[in-house]
């Protein structure tokens, strides 16, 4: 296990979050209740028909000991997400689409959430992103504050002849927002800077990343980037951003030296903004695909509550890892709302 991981389980051991994990039916789903619970990284209640949820067990040779089991034909567990559909859409969802929400695990996991009885949901091992964010932002809401939900990869490069121990890096936006605009690009920078300091213990260097570096190139995609550095700025004094940065100025100290003599950030960045989905989304396969490094993520962000998105294609392990990120950084969504700021549920997605 990296030491970063070890660092994320041993906070989330601290004190064991209540997580939803919404697809009982999904073997991989129903290992990762299993060994999230003997590991006591988190409280899992598993939501699933209740029969389908046991099969799935036994063929996964699980006893998912202390792991609650919900069905999801439950008339309690649909009227509650009913009842939180409604008060969060309105009239703006058509009753006979809030009927059919309301039996989805998916948007039963989030009202869960919503009404307090969990602390944070992951899905998305058999669903597709977006109807985690919908079910997310309907029901949780933004934090007070936040525009825009957004997403981060967590990177763990393993040693190499260019670093003899592991490198650990934040890559945003690589899951959710296409085209950010300058605002919506500097918030992005400003809560994944915050998020790699609780997930790392570490301070956040954030590099705004570009073709150009300092000045080296003019185009409108150049200047979204320097537009949103000064927000960022504005916004956190208190963190170290910088850009617009070229890739290998922000992280290796050679090119750096040349090209940004005077940052505080290049040559040694840790957290990663990209100037869109396209450049976030590709950087980190690359990364992941050739340079063998582990990808977390997505991990949602800007949420009231936390909730996190799993690829369809993870393992039981991934599972795993997101869940137990999902723990720790539901600490950081509860200290929002506590201190008297409600979310903003109900929004587009």
């Amino acid at each position: 296990m990296t030491a970063v991981l070890d660092r994320i389980r041993r906070h989330a051991r601290l004190e064991p979050r209540r997580l939803v994990l919404a697809e009982g039916a999904d073997e991989r789903v129903v290992r990762a209740a299993d060994r999230l619970s003997r590991d006591r990284l988190a409280q899992v209640t598993l939501i699933g028909e209740r029969d389908i949820v046991r099969a799935t067990a036994r063929r996964a040779e699980v006893a998912m000991l202390g792991v609650q089991t919900l069905d999801a034909g439950d008339p309690a567990e649909i009227e509650r997400t009913l009842q939180a559909l409604r008060a969060a859409r309105g009239d703006r969802l058509a009753l006979g689409d809030a009927e059919r929400l309301a039996r989805d695990p998916v948007f039963q996991a989030a009202a869960r959430v919503r009404e307090g009885l969990a602390d944070c949901f992951v899905a998305g091992a058999s669903r597709p992103t977006a109807d985690i964010l919908r079910a997310a932002i309907w029901l949780i809401g933004t934090t007070p504050g936040v525009t825009s939900v957004s997403s981060f990869f967590l990177m763990v490069v393993p040693p190499s002849a260019a670093a003899s121990a592991e490198r650990v890096f934040l890559f945003a936006d690589g899951g959710v927002v296409p085209d950010p605009n300058p605002a919506q690009l500097a918030e992005i920078g400003c809560l994944t800077a915050d998020n790699f300091a609780r997930l790392t213990g570490e301070v956040p260097h954030t590099a705004f990343l570009s073709f150009s570096t300092r000045g080296s190139a003019e185009h409108p995609h150049v200047a979204k980037v320097r537009e949103a550095v000064a927000l960022a700025r504005q916004r956190r004094p208190d963190r170290h951003f910088d850009g617009e940065l070229q890739l290998d100025a922000a992280v290796d100290p050679a090119v750096a030296r040349k090209k940004a003599p005077d940052s505080a950030v290049a040559g040694h960045a840790n957290v990663l903004t990209f100037p869109d989905l396209d450049a976030g989304n590709i950087g980190y396969k690359l990364v992941q695909r050739l340079g063998g490094a582990a990808a977390y993520g997505p991990i949602l962000q800007g949420l009231a509550r936390q909730a996190n998105d799993l690829s369809r294609g993870c393992s039981s392990e991934d599972v795993v890892e997101v869940s137990t990120i999902a723990c720790v950084l539901s600490a950081g969504r509860e200290a929002g709302l506590a201190a008297g700021a409600r979310p903003r549920a109900g929004g587009s997605a």
